[in-house]
């Protein structure tokens, strides 16, 4: 009797990164809200993010039938263009099929926006990945992690933890953007768009 290994990586047909810092210092920070939601979609797919390839912790699941590279880049978030541009190009996966999760600043705790391209918004993360790719056609859900109180310096505002009240926003933030992921991957990015934003 022959079974069938799964496969942990093989051809990939989208790709979802979720953007973050590796460190264990930066768990559960706002700026983590990109890998914090990765890691919640692996655990509903049961998979685990733990190969290293294209400069990430990376993995293979099926959303929709369709094969999803899921990734969390290694590289720090300045630099997560590194390693999204090198899945593209391995995989010959257009952006339109590049899937971003990361947190934005300008939304409350909680709040999604999900949008089909567009800007950075002053993002480096999503500055670099447009960069070094040349196209700003990435689909890509934004995470509420809330803006800067007056007296903080925004680097220590991305890198600071949540409060438990935020914590419960965020949770709630996240199941629902892996839910709107899930429609984007089966090409529903309007009624992911309708419930979501």
């Amino acid at each position: 009797m022959f079974f069938k290994k799964k496969e942990t990586i093989g051809g990939a047909e989208f790709i979802i990164a979720g953007l973050g810092n590796p460190d264990r210092k930066y768990e559960n920070t706002r700026h983590n809200a990109g890998f914090i939601t990765a890691d919640t979609l692996a655990d509903k797919l049961d998979a685990r993010i733990d190969r290293i390839k294209f400069k990430s912790l990376c993995t293979t699941v099926m959303i929709a039938d369709r094969k999803v590279l899921l990734m969390k880049p290694s590289t720090y978030m300045n630099l997560s263009g590194q390693a999204v541009t090198e899945a593209m190009s391995f995989y010959k996966i257009p952006p339109e099929k590049t899937l971003i999760i990361l947190d934005d600043i300008s939304l409350d705790v909680g709040k999604l926006r999900i949008r089909r391209k567009g800007s950075d918004g002053g993002h480096n993360g999503m500055k670099n990945i447009i960069y070094l790719s040349g196209s700003d056609q990435f689909p890509r859900i934004k995470i509420g992690v809330g803006k800067k109180p007056e007296q903080w310096d925004l680097a220590d505002w991305v890198l600071s933890g949540f409060t438990k009240t935020e914590q419960q926003s965020l949770d709630e933030a996240v199941k629902k953007a892996c839910e709107a992921a899930e429609l984007i991957i089966s090409g529903q990015t309007d009624k992911a768009m309708n419930l979501f934003n």
